[in-house]
């Protein structure tokens, strides 16, 4: 939530204090009302109030007081500053106590009092869009639950999955190492026919030849040294459900001949075996590389490929759509804060600022890391090196925060056009080929 969207009340009974509050408020570009007592101010002071509130401590009826502590009950998280005199020190420690989040003495300057409210309004902005987040995590169902994000590109992906998620066709998923392709395999199981029969994953990585074919296939007791007694796979496990094939790529070759195998024809034989036995099972497929470029190098085959590309899914990196960085933080501040059993401590606006930043080489899996980091009070990842007083680690220059902010702003504009162009350049009144150089400038999708 952005300063413009925030107001500020004013309880002062003063006419000439009064209107030299609005004045300033007025010229500092911040929406502004003003009352005359605390009882005309209960009547606009409702629960989640989008502003702040400044008031006198010297008020008709109700006074400053007696006003805070009336909001502490209501709103414990509205920031209230208080307007002293000078022997009012007392009651300015007692309202700080009350919950006050900062007091003015008079008399003071317009900048003075500007200055304040801008921090208390920084204050209110992050706290009412956390709970924004918060009622938006509650109320989300289905896929949005599952695959967080508003961006464009995570819209198509929650659409893809939609689309294909009850059809038998099996599934190939592309994305950098932690961008969440089990996580897209699950929701595919999971709303499909198939969700009440098993979800069986295995990473193909650095499994030797005859292990992981055992694990796939099975073997007959005795089918070789060690076999004791029979195995069932992971294939005939997922029958009727869904096998999930995680780094497909460094999957042998051997592997991969009689894997296509199985694609093909739906059947699968136990090591040992004579004796094949049909299997209904979805494969879905996950590879951090080009598939394609490997094949044509010579390093996966080119069937195997075309067998699984019948529809596939593109993961983006956590840097293409960053502004589902704070969504996504939020979301796993509040499960690691129920998976600990601790406070939610909140985020920063120079924590967020550094989150939104940074190029997020471990994607989300990395972000994830970073929230429970946050909800333990550990200092680490991205935000570490600050907690650390790391010398090495630099503040961005103006060029890099301007670029940032930017980016930010086309892509929450292209977000809100659900990714037309031509209406996001009209609504940041720039020239289409402008707004499409800068697109591809910051590296983002339409």
């Amino acid at each position: 939530m952005k300063h413009s969207d925030l107001s500020v009340l004013i309880v002062e009974d003063d006419p000439h204090v009064q209107l030299g509050c609005v004045q300033a408020m007025q010229l500092a570009g911040i929406a502004v009302r003003a009352v005359a007592s605390a009882e005309e101010a209960h009547v606009l002071l409702r629960p989640g109030f989008a502003g702040i509130l400044v008031t006198d401590m010297r008020l008709p009826g109700q006074d400053g007081l007696e006003l805070i502590r009336w909001c502490r009950q209501r709103d414990g998280d509205l920031p209230v500053i208080m307007i002293t005199g000078h022997g009012d020190m007392g009651l300015a420690v007692e309202a700080m106590r009350s919950g006050a989040y900062d007091f003015i003495p008079k008399p003071f300057s317009p900048e003075a009092l500007v200055e304040v409210v801008r921090r208390a309004l920084d204050k209110r902005a992050l706290t009412l869009e956390v709970l924004a987040l918060r009622k938006s995590l509650a109320s989300r169902a289905g896929l949005e639950s599952q695959l967080i994000g508003n961006s464009p590109q995570m819209q198509r992906v929650r659409h893809l999955i939609g689309e294909v998620a009850d059809s038998p066709v099996d599934v190939l998923v592309h994305g950098e190492t932690g961008t969440g392709k089990e996580v897209v395999a699950q929701a595919l199981h999971t709303h499909s026919t198939r969700r009440s029969s098993p979800f069986v994953a295995l990473n193909c990585g650095g499994m030797p030849d005859n292990l992981l074919d055992s694990e796939l296939f099975g073997h007959e007791s005795g089918a070789f040294t060690g076999a004791q007694k029979r195995r069932i796979g992971k294939i005939e496990h997922a029958h009727q459900g869904t096998l999930f094939l995680d780094e497909l790529e460094s999957m042998p070759m051997g592997m991969q001949i009689k894997l296509l195998r199985v694609l093909q024809e739906r059947r699968v034989e136990r090591l040992g075996s004579n004796e094949g036995m049909q299997v209904d099972v979805r494969v879905v497929a996950a590879t951090k590389e080009n598939l394609l470029q490997r094949a044509k190098d010579g390093g996966f085959r080119l069937d195997l490929y075309y067998r699984l590309n019948v529809v596939t899914i593109e993961l983006p990196a956590l840097r293409e759509r960053r502004e589902d960085v704070p969504l996504l933080t939020e979301h796993f501040m509040l499960l690691a804060a129920s998976r600990y059993n601790r406070p939610h401590p909140g985020v920063t606006q120079e924590q967020m600022r550094r989150l939104m930043a940074h190029d997020w080489p471990g994607n989300v899996r990395e972000l994830r890391n970073v929230a429970d980091c946050l909800v333990l009070g550990i200092p680490s990842g991205v935000l570490g090196a600050q907690a650390e007083g790391a010398a090495e680690v630099a503040a961005p220059s103006l060029t890099e925060m301007v670029d940032g902010y930017e980016r930010d702003l086309i892509a929450a504009e292209l977000s809100r056009n659900q990714g037309n162009v031509a209406h996001s350049a009209r609504a940041l009144r720039v020239p289409k080929t402008t707004l499409s150089d800068k697109i591809r400038k910051h590296g983002l999708s339409s």
